[in-house]
C-alpha cells in the first residue's frame, strides 16, 4: 500500500511537474511569440497605416489646392471680379500649399523607421523604391507646379485670361500627373501594409496552433487556456478582417468595437480613424454629388462611353420659368432675391425629381429637365413630364404664400406664376462643354420646341402647354385641351398645340364645359367662320372669364377679319405680330 501509494504520489507529482513544465514551457512560447506579434503589431499601427494615411492626406491636400485654384480663376473671370472670393481661396491655396510636403516627408521618415528597424521583416527594397518615388512626385512635380502656380498668379494679377487658361490647363495635368503618382505610391504601400497584415496574421496563428498543440497535452488546463487564447486574440483579428471586407466593398459605416487595450486594441482603433477618414472622403464626394444629378452620374459609370460619343434618344423635354420674375425681382435686394430663388428652385425641383425627372441645368428663372432612356423606359416618360408639370402647378398657391414669410415682408411686390412648355422628340445626349468643364446635356429640335412652348404660354395666357407628339405618347393619361396650330420658329410645318388641365378624371364640370365651348370655337376659326368661333370663344369666357387661349384667339380673330390672309390654314406662326 505505501509503495502503491508513492507510486500514485509520485505519478501526481509527475503529472504535476508535468502539467508545470507544460505550463512554463506554454507561458515562455506565448511570452515570446506574442512579443513579436506585439512588435508586429506595433510597427504596422504607428508606422504603416500611419504612413499610408499621410500619402492619402498629402494626395487630399493636393487636390484642395487645385480646387481653391480653379476657384481663384473662375473668381478673376466673373464679371465683375470676385475680389473677396479671390482673396479667401488664395489663403486656402497658400496655406495648404506646406500641408503637401508635410504629409510627404512624415509618409517618408515613416518608411525610412521601417527600413532601418532590423527587428521586423520587411520588403526594404520595395520601401526604398517607394521612398524614392515620393521624393521625385514631391521634389520634382512640386517645383514644377510651384513655379507654373506662380506664373498663374501673375497672369490672373494681369488679367491675362487667355494665358491663364492655358497655364491652368497645364498645372491640371501636372497635378494629375502628380495625383497620378500619389495613387501608384499609395497603392504599392497598401499592398505593403496587407503584407506586414499578413505577417501579423501568421504569426499569430502560429502562435495559437504551438499553445494550442501544448494546451492539448496539458489535457483540461490546456483547453481552457486554448478557449482563452482563442476568444481573447483570435476574435480581434476576425472583426480585423471582417471590417477590412466591409471597406472593400465600400461600406464605412460599421467600425470596429474592440475593447482590447493591447496592440490588436491600438491597431483596431487606428482601422477605425481610417475608415472615418474615408467616410469623410464619401462625404466630399456626396457633397459634389450636388451640383449634378445622380441618376446622371451613374448613367455615365455604367457606360462612360456615352459622355464621349454621344447617343440619339427619343426623350420629353421640359422648360419650366417664374412669370412675373422681373417685377418681383426689382425690389428685392441681393440676398433676399438669392433666397427666393433657391426656395424656388427646391420647391418647383422636388416634383420633377419625385416623378423621376433629371434637372439638367438652371438657367437664371428657368428650369431644364428631360425624361428618357436609360432613366425611365419610353412608353412613360410624356406621362411622367406631365404628372410633374401638375405637381409643379399645384406648388404655386403654397410658394405665394411662403415667399412673403421667406422675407420677412407682408406682401411680395408682384405675383408668380409658372409657364411650362413639354416637348416629345429625338435628341443628341452627351457631353458638352470645353477642355476646362464638361456638362452632360441633350440638344435638339425637341429642346428648341420645348423652350418655344414655354414662351408660347405668354401669348396664350395658359400655363402648361404640350407639343403634339407628347400628347400624342400620353395615351388619355391626362386631360388635354388643343389650343391652336402653330408653326414656332425655325419650323415651317405647324402642329397641333395642348394645354394640359388635369389628371384624368379629376377635371371640373366648368373645365369640362369650357374644353367643350373652345374646341367648337376652334374649328369655326380655323374654317375661317369668324362669327361662329367668336359666339363659342365669348360662351367659354362666359364659364371661365379668366381663360387666356380663349381671350387670345378673340383678338387674333379681330385681326383677321381686319386683314385676311391670302394663305390661311388655320394655323398661326410664332413670327406673325
Amino acid at each position: 500500500m505505501p509503495l502503491f501509494s508513492q507510486t500514485i504520489r509520485r505519478k501526481i507529482v509527475g503529472i504535476a511537474l508535468g502539467l508545470i513544465v507544460l505550463m512554463v514551457i506554454t507561458s515562455m512560447l506565448s511570452m515570446v511569440m506574442s512579443g513579436r506579434v506585439g512588435v508586429l503589431l506595433d510597427e504596422l499601427t504607428n508606422r504603416y497605416i500611419p504612413a499610408y494615411g499621410d500619402l492619402a492626406r498629402a494626395n487630399i491636400r493636393s487636390l484642395e489646392r487645385a480646387l481653391a485654384l480653379r476657384r481663384m480663376v473662375i473668381a478673376k473671370m466673373q464679371t465683375p471680379p470676385d475680389e473677396e472670393g479671390y482673396a479667401a481661396q488664395l489663403r486656402v491655396f497658400r496655406e495648404t500649399e506646406p500641408l503637401v510636403e508635410r504629409e510627404t516627408d512624415s509618409a517618408r521618415k515613416l518608411i525610412n523607421e521601417i527600413i532601418a528597424d532590423e527587428a521586423t521583416p520587411s520588403d526594404n527594397a520595395a520601401l526604398g523604391r517607394l521612398d524614392a518615388r515620393i521624393e521625385t512626385a514631391v521634389g520634382e512635380l512640386r517645383r514644377e507646379l510651384a513655379d507654373e502656380n506662380a506664373k498663374l498668379l501673375k497672369q490672373l494679377e494681369a488679367k491675362d485670361f487667355v494665358s491663364a487658361r492655358a497655364t491652368l490647363t497645364h498645372i491640371e495635368s501636372l497635378r494629375d500627373l502628380f495625383s497620378q503618382r500619389i495613387d501608384a505610391i499609395r497603392a504599392d504601400m497598401l499592398k505593403q501594409v496587407f503584407a506586414s497584415t499578413a505577417t501579423v496574421i501568421r504569426h499569430q496563428r502560429q502562435a495559437i496552433i504551438v499553445s494550442a498543440i501544448v494546451t492539448v497535452l496539458a489535457a483540461i488546463v490546456g483547453l481552457v487556456f486554448a478557449w482563452l487564447v482563442s476568444s481573447g486574440i483570435t476574435r480581434p483579428v476576425r472583426l480585423l478582417l471582417a471590417g477590412t471586407r466591409e471597406v472593400e466593398a465600400g461600406r464605412f459605416d460599421q467600425p470596429i468595437s474592440v475593447s482590447t487595450q493591447d496592440e490588436i486594441g491600438e491597431l483596431a482603433r487606428a482601422f477605425n480613424r481610417m475608415v472615418e477618414q474615408l467616410r469623410q472622403n464619401e462625404r466630399v464626394r456626396e457633397t459634389f454629388g450636388r451640383y449634378i444629378d445622380p441618376k446622371v452620374v451613374q448613367g455615365l459609370i455604367d457606360r462612360p462611353e456615352i459622355a464621349v460619343d454621344g447617343e440619339r434618344r427619343l426623350m420629353t423635354i421640359m422648360f419650366c420659368d417664374m412669370s412675373g420674375f422681373t417685377a418681383m425681382s426689382e425690389g428685392m435686394t441681393p440676398r433676399g432675391l438669392v433666397k427666393v430663388m433657391n426656395h424656388y428652385f427646391t420647391v418647383m425641383s422636388a416634383p420633377v425629381r419625385r416623378n423621376r425627372g433629371v434637372i439638367d441645368k438652371y438657367i437664371g428663372d428657368a428650369i431644364m429637365a428631360y425624361w428618357g432612356p436609360p432613366f425611365i423606359e419610353e412608353g412613360e416618360q410624356a406621362q411622367l413630364a406631365c404628372l410633374a408639370a401638375l405637381d409643379m402647378a399645384d406648388q404655386v398657391p403654397a410658394l405665394q404664400q411662403q415667399l412673403p414669410d421667406l422675407l420677412g415682408i407682408r406682401h411680395m411686390p408682384a405675383q408668380c406664376d409658372l409657364r411650362i412648355g413639354i416637348a416629345t422628340g429625338e435628341v443628341l445626349t452627351g457631353s458638352i462643354g470645353s477642355e476646362l468643364m464638361m456638362s452632360f446635356t441633350v440638344m435638339g429640335d425637341a429642346v428648341n420646341l420645348a423652350s418655344r412652348l414655354e414662351a408660347a404660354n405668354k401669348v396664350y395666357g395658359s400655363r402648361i402647354l404640350v407639343a403634339q407628339a407628347t400628347a400624342a405618347a400620353l395615351k388619355n393619361s391626362v386631360e388635354l385641351r388643343e389650343i391652336d396650330r402653330i408653326a414656332v420658329a425655325g419650323q415651317s410645318v405647324p402642329q397641333g398645340v395642348f394645354e394640359v388641365m388635369a389628371r384624368k378624371g379629376e377635371l371640373a364640370a366648368q373645365m369640362e364645359s369650357l374644353r367643350t365651348r373652345y374646341a367648337e370655337g376652334l374649328a369655326a376659326y380655323r374654317a375661317a367662320r369668324w362669327d361662329e368661333a367668336r359666339t363659342a370663344f365669348n360662351a367659354a369666357l362666359e364659364l371661365v372669364p379668366g381663360d387666356g387661349p380663349s381671350r387670345t384667339l378673340l383678338a387674333r380673330i379681330d385681326i383677321l377679319k381686319a386683314h385676311p390672309p391670302a394663305d390661311w390654314d388655320g394655323a398661326w406662326r410664332m413670327e406673325q405680330k
